[in-house]
């Protein structure tokens, strides 16, 4: 049920759990002089409390892009801040107007520019009291520096610190969003695990339990006594770095070490994670994540069965999918045929006597279980069956029989792991007979009849496809002669100084270990791609035409043809090829560090990402296009130029590979056009995408894209926009226009970069990605603006905005598009 996660050290990764690791705009303010207020005393927006050892600070603070105020706590010691606490989380404030005060009553409130209030901390009418910050991150009032009167640790938001009671009355909720710390849809904090769950004496023991919008959408192991029962996966690291402690329904957990910074937090998704600071680093190491199961989008309402086993089926449409995980049991039906999650009812009430059950293997164990103490005979199913109330029923040799009343909620199949088994369903006996009559009646049909159509179809089919194949194999066989003869000719008429060499489909097949799942590196739009290891030693990674890529031999010779007369140090190995009947196989040298996407996109690996290493990426890519455009035998424009196809070798080192859809151009001619539009949305020029117009400044606007994501560490075209923009492009024109463009970096990157260089770059980005293709740069000029720190720059024009999917109306009859990192082809009505 559990998934362990754990990072090395020396990797740095930071993991940034968003909404709880957020960008503080108001660190850089004055620091406060002290860690409390007295009740004649106030903080302002720009002032700061410090505990005494300086591990935490409370102050004012806008998350993310929002413009809105927070008071909020953080620690102190941690680049770019991260918010544990937040006081008026559903209540901000408008500007920088606010003050933190005390109020005639006693009480801590927050108060604007126009005089409205906030009550933060009530003070119970008490006098001479004081608020102050505490080393453990608690914000208390108190009297006489001891006796508290309110405290933080009593109003949790997002997150678990140290120290801190949860509880069925004190439980974590998620933020809204990225940008909004206002209550989220998620709730974290023990439940009741059930009646004598544990025997007598233990009534009431807890398990954590995660809720959307109160339905029990996650729950841990059970509360045994044992510090790690809570979440066993725990155990397998090498020092546990948690201990828990419950008492009846209050949990609390103490770091190993004691002095560890550690925090747990319910992102605005439901994630739980487990998170460990490394001062060396100054980076989070993420130690474990509550496990990938049915998200919200598939909580399945009353008796509805969340099929978690095709979760992992890899679509191209989530959509098409969402609702086939949501299934109704034998005897049920769906309650409303067009939401699967609105649950399911039965087809027949239930009689009480003369029910029967049905079997239901893998089910994740729901919660509602009760356990009977004795059972005489170990007979459970007559326990539940003497029990009208009783739904269902479960038993298991650790367990023993526990029975489940009321409706089913959130039912999960397809798990594995701790608290898996097989549920027995109470069904009507009208609808178990029915069950039982159709299976007779119908075995003729069901069993003999399709054994016979089938073999006469399987012999049929055998048939025409060896006629078919028969036909074709001469026509295969060409191509691949074709091929072979222009990889020939190529390497025999020229130098190339590489060692490209054709092998046999068994020598790859050998050198993959056929292809095993264990060696594949991932997919993108020619096919998957595999490690290899060939008989030398030589360490290769081999990209296998799929039959449904949408690509195919034209790619597949133009990627040989143009990468063999290609050898700059950033761009990809093309090492050799492999063409045997319909298997076509490239094989490249092998990049240990895969692609920038992989390190760009992902939270728990941007900050990787230094930015001396992102900066080296940002220069060699550059002088990668230089050459393409400029030096290389063939002038090439590139057409696909985007994260995943920059590889990474062991030094970080980038290398642009994928060259199927590059094209050679004529370097007399300025312009070129072309029906079959190939690319990417989101990095395509519009002059391109809408039109098929390609030159070299196709490449720049791409480079441009590439440039703004790789400092910003946002995608340009994603699954929501940027503040008030459709994509990244949008974003990053406001907030150069409004002198915002600092809210551009990389949180990771603010404060341990220079400055000037990242404007510079995000200056440059901004003039490759203009909308008119006359006004970009050509690449020899943006390496020169990037390295010369005296080259004066002009203002960059409005960026082409292209967000959408291409017009049918559009004069493109074919193309091939690559969306995210596939490849697919598109037929567009004329």
């Amino acid at each position: 049920m559990f998934v362990g996660i754990s990072f090395s050290r020396k990797c740095a990764v930071v993991v940034l759990l968003i909404p709880s690791v957020l960008a503080i705009s108001c660190l850089s303010a004055t620091m406060a002089r002290t860690d409390s207020i007295s009740m004649n005393e106030s903080i302002s927006d720009g002032q700061n409390l410090v505990s005494d050892k300086n591990h935490f600070v409370l102050g004012f603070f806008s998350p993310g892009a929002s413009s809105n105020r927070y008071i909020g706590i953080w620690y102190n010691s941690v680049p770019n801040g991260t918010v544990v606490w937040v006081a008026n989380r559903n209540n901000p404030l408008q500007d920088k107007s606010g003050i933190l005060k005390f109020d005639n009553g006693g009480n801590l409130t927050l108060v604007d520019g126009k005089g409205n209030s906030f009550i933060v901390a009530s003070g119970m009418g008490m006098g001479d009291l004081e608020a102050a910050i505490l080393d453990s991150g608690n914000f208390v009032l108190r009297t006489n520096h001891s006796n508290i009167v309110w405290e933080s640790f009593a109003s949790p938001t997002d997150t678990w610190l140290p120290g801190m009671n949860i509880s069925v009355g004190n439980f974590l909720t998620s933020w809204k969003n990225y940008d909004d710390p206002a209550t989220g849809d998620y709730t974290f904090g023990p439940g009741v695990a059930g009646d004598h769950t544990f025997g007598p004496g233990v009534a009431n023991a807890s398990r954590l339990i995660i809720r959307w919008n109160g339905n029990n959408f996650w729950t841990s192991a059970r509360w045994t006594g044992d510090t790690n029962s809570l979440i066993p996966d725990l155990k397998s690291i090498e020092t546990i770095p948690v201990f828990f402690q419950c008492d009846n329904l209050t949990c609390m957990y103490t770091p190993n070490p004691s002095d560890t910074m550690t925090k747990i937090v319910l992102d605005r998704t439901g994630a739980l994670s487990l998170t460990q600071f490394d001062p060396d680093a100054k980076s989070w190491t993420l130690l474990w994540r509550q496990p990938a199961s049915c998200d919200v989008s598939n909580l399945c309402g009353v008796y509805g069965v969340c099929n978690n086993s095709m979760l992992s089926v890899s679509v191209s449409a989530k959509e098409s999918v969402s609702l086939s995980l949501c299934q109704c049991p034998q005897g049920f039906a769906l309650q409303d045929k067009s939401n699967a999650r609105k649950g399911c009812s039965r087809k027949t009430p239930l009689q009480c006597n003369g029910d029967g059950f049905i079997d239901m293997p893998g089910m994740q164990l729901p919660d509602c279980r009760q356990k009977l103490l004795v059972v005489e005979n170990g007979d459970c199913e007559s326990a539940c069956m003497n029990d009208c109330s009783c739904m269902a029923y479960t038993h298991s040799p650790s367990d023993g029989c526990s029975l489940c009343r009321g409706n089913l909620t959130n039912l999960q199949s397809g798990n594995d792991g701790n608290g898996v088994g097989t549920l027995h369903l109470r069904l009507a006996a009208s609808e178990l007979e029915s069950s039982g009559r159709s299976g007779h009646k119908l075995i003729l049909l069901a069993y003999i009849l399709p054994s016979v159509a089938f073999l006469i179809f399987c012999l049929a089919s055998f048939i025409w496809i060896r006629r078919w194949k028969d036909k074709g194999k001469g026509k295969q066989h060409d191509h691949s002669l074709v091929m072979a003869s222009d990889v020939i000719k190529l390497w025999e008429s020229e130098d190339t100084g590489s060692h490209f060499t054709t092998l046999s489909f068994s020598q790859i097949r050998n050198a993959t270990d056929n292809f095993s799942t264990e060696n594949k590196l991932g997919e993108g739009g020619f096919g998957p791609v595999y490690k290899g290891n060939l008989p030398n030693g030589q360490d290769v990674a081999v990209k296998r035409l799929a039959a449904n890529s949408g690509q195919g031999l034209p790619e597949f010779k133009n990627e040989i043809l143009l990468i063999a007369k290609l050898q700059h140090r950033n761009l990809v190995g093309l090492l050799g090829c492999c063409i045997d009947e319909e298997e076509m196989v490239l094989i490249y040298e092998y990049m240990p560090n895969k692609s920038l996407d992989f390190f760009l996109f992902e939270q728990s690996r941007r900050a990787f990402l230094v930015w001396a290493m992102r900066l080296n990426i940002i220069e060699g890519i550059a002088q990668g296009l230089i050459y393409l455009h400029k030096h290389s035998r063939l002038r090439i424009i590139h057409r696909d130029l985007k994260p995943s196809n920059v590889l990474l070798d062991a030094d970080m080192n980038p290398k642009i590979s994928d060259f199927g859809m590059a094209r050679i151009f004529d370097p007399k001619g300025a312009l070129a056009n072309t029906k079959r539009v190939v690319g990417t949305y989101g990095y395509m020029a519009p002059e391109y995408a809408m039109a098929g117009i390609f030159s070299v400044k196709s490449d720049v606007f791409s480079y441009g894209v590439l440039l703004l994501e790789i400092v910003s560490g946002l995608r340009n075209a994603g699954s929501h926009g940027y503040g008030n923009s459709l994509n990244l492009l949008g974003h990053a024109w406001e907030l150069w226009k409004e002198g915002r463009w600092y809210e551009l970096i990389d949180k990771s990157l603010r404060g341990a970069c220079p400055e000037n260089m990242v404007l510079r770059c995000i200056h440059v980005g901004l003039l490759c990605v203009q909308e008119a293709a006359a006004d970009r740069p050509s690449m020899a000029e943006v390496i020169s603006m990037i390295t010369n720190e005296n080259a004066t720059l002009p203002d960059p024009k409005q960026p082409g905005f292209l967000s959408m999917l291409l017009p049918i109306e559009a004069d493109v009859p074919e193309g091939t598009y690559s969306l995210n990192d596939l490849s697919i082809t598109v037929l567009n009505g004329r």
